[in-house]
């Protein structure tokens, strides 16, 4: 089997380029430009960069939201055009995304148990017995009371609907998370809360997590292993403690440099 939850080579992401209608071409953008990178099972890499550094591009094709224009991707052993053949939720059984806004990533028109329910069902199997068995325990596991089924997501503060959004991904059983600024919209003091839900989750249910993010803070405090990107290159990748003691590029130096909350 392999040893790596998530594996990519060369992977590229075009926008635009293609002919219009009445002559000429769109505006190419090269947003990922072939990635070569791997995710090990049960750690944490996270993925670094500005703005418009393809990050959550990156992030969005290794959970079947984007399709790669070249390169190769396989996803807990398994080729990636394969799962996409099969449809998504071949994807979502193996890997799961957590959105930057909680409470937009959760349908406003359901309940808690109606949102929990669908990935139970329709990737799992699950009849409504054990259904409802496992969101209890969903619930449990990110310390959030069993009457939150019936309520709405709009009753709930970030940190909570964060909890939610994490509990979703878990319905799945998926074995990879990538989690896309999962606590950049939270306050600070939820933050903290929020990760240490996040490590002990990682223990408990033996996941892999891919963390995209812009605070260098953060991901000093959670990650195994960073990689560095800018204008769609992986420009470094590295241990967490060597990059942030030794980085070797020197944009990663300008990246650190410009991060007043990291620790001396």
């Amino acid at each position: 089997m392999s040893e790596h939850a998530i594996e990519v080579r060369d992977l590229t992401k075009v926008f635009g380029g293609n002919r219009l209608l009445f002559g000429g071409r769109r505006h190419k953008v090269v947003a990922v430009d072939a990635v070569t990178l791997a995710l090990h099972k049960g750690e944490t890499l996270a993925v670094v960069g500005e703005s418009g550094s393809g990050k959550s591009t990156l992030a969005r094709m290794l959970v079947g939201l984007e399709q790669p224009t070249s390169g190769d991707m396989k996803i807990a052993g398994q080729d990636a055009s394969t799962l996409r053949g099969q449809g998504a939720r071949a994807f979502g059984k193996i890997v799961q995304y957590v959105f930057q806004d909680p409470v937009a990533s959760l349908n406003p028109r359901k309940t808690i148990g109606q949102i929990l329910e669908t990935p139970l069902k329709l990737l799992n199997g699950h009849d409504a017995i054990r259904s409802r068995a496992r969101m209890a325990e969903l619930l449990d596991a990110v310390q959030m009371p069993p009457n939150t089924l019936t309520r709405y997501p709009h009753e709930f503060s970030g940190g909570q609907a964060q909890r939610i959004a994490i509990a979703r991904a878990l319905a799945a059983e998926a074995e990879v998370l990538i989690l896309d600024e999962p606590v950049s919209a939270l306050d600070v003091s939820v933050q903290a809360q929020v990760l240490l839900l996040l490590q002990e989750l990682k223990q408990t249910f033996g996941l892999s997590y891919l963390f995209i993010s812009h605070d260098l803070a953060v991901v000093e405090a959670v990650a195994d292993r960073v990689a560095v990107m800018r204008a769609g290159r992986l420009v470094e990748e590295a241990p967490v403690g060597t990059l942030f003691s030794n980085p070797a590029d020197p944009y990663t130096v300008q990246l650190l440099a410009s991060a007043p909350r990291l620790k001396n």
